[in-house]
């Protein structure tokens, strides 16, 4: 048996059901994250990275959506820690939080009060390529005065979804997403960063992108530990072109190399030596393995 929590409970993960009617399902009236657990098996310990950072992000989609959490980000954390313990989990683990309209009223407003929480976790890892052929996406990003990019609102994956399956039909791993403006946002699931020779760039929140905690831990490793400039500022599908590396960042994906866009091979079409150094750093970060950055590891054990 595997359990979630559903409400107020923890119950098993197979007996739960929504209505067809319910707002939430009918809308995409709710908002969710993504959090990720590492097994470090030396240390027999399971880390959920950045995990205070994940649920303050999720309880402020909450806020920005008017779909206020039922619960404190100090209360979520405790369910999340229960709730790993409970499954015994010793190994890699997706944490998903999501929160949607629980009513089964017609209208889609968001002011009826009942909003229904649920947390559950999966085995199932997304695994991509070890490196990504990746096309311009004919669907523009959806703007932040339309469905707010900057945080998870269900309805938004749509938008990601048309995107993707757009590219898998034209026989791409992933797809990239410009704004109205033309500019370079971000991939269908992910945040981009570009190389160009000793300078790395990212698009600004402006793009219509979300401010992922993965993009946010790599500008870190960039500057402290490459001791490299990161830029915040637009660029267009030409840069990406002429980059000399370009990379995705995400909870799912980790960080991920580029290696084609739109059939034009990035550089000699292999990962570039800034990619591999923060994939390296990175993945003994996110296992407690970096004392310098153990407090972004929230020990479940």
């Amino acid at each position: 048996m595997v359990y979630m929590f559903d409400i107020d409970r923890y119950v098993d993960d197979q007996i739960t059901s929504v209505s067809v009617k319910n707002k939430g399902l009918n809308y995409g009236l709710g908002y969710l994250d993504g959090i990720r657990g590492f097994w470090n098996d030396n240390l027999k310990q399971l880390f959920v990275f950045r995990l205070d950072d994940h649920l303050r992000r999720f309880y402020k989609s909450g806020h920005s959506l008017q779909m206020p959490s039922p619960y404190s980000v100090d209360e979520l954390t405790q369910i999340t820690r229960e709730l790993l313990i409970l499954n015994e989990v010793y190994r890699d683990v997706y944490i998903r939080p999501i929160c949607f309209k629980g009513s089964n009223t017609l209208r889609p407003d968001l002011i009826e009060p009942f909003n229904h929480l649920a947390i559950f976790n999966v085995f199932t890892e997304y695994e991509p390529k070890p490196v990504l052929r990746t096309c311009i996406s004919s669907w523009t990003r959806v703007g932040s005065n339309m469905i707010p990019p900057q945080v998870k609102p269900t309805a938004g994956y749509l938008n990601s979804a048309l995107a993707i399956s757009e590219a898998e039909q034209n026989g791409f791993d992933e797809a990239i997403f410009l704004t109205d403006e033309g500019n370079v946002s971000e991939g269908a699931t992910e945040n981009i960063f570009i190389v160009q020779g000793r300078k790395v760039y990212t698009p600004p929140v402006s793009d219509d992108i979300l401010p992922g905690i993965t993009r946010d831990t790599v500008m870190q490793i960039i500057t402290a530990e490459l001791g490299l400039p990161v830029i915040v500022q637009s660029f267009t599908r030409i840069e990406l072109y002429e980059a000399d590396e370009v990379f995705f960042t995400g909870t799912a994906v980790g960080i991920k190399p580029v290696v084609e866009v739109d059939r034009r091979v990035i550089a000699n079409g292999e990962p570039g030596p800034v990619t591999l150094e923060v994939l390296h750093i990175y993945n003994r970060m996110i296992r407690g393995e970096l004392p310098g950055y153990r407090h972004y590891c929230f020990p479940v054990y």
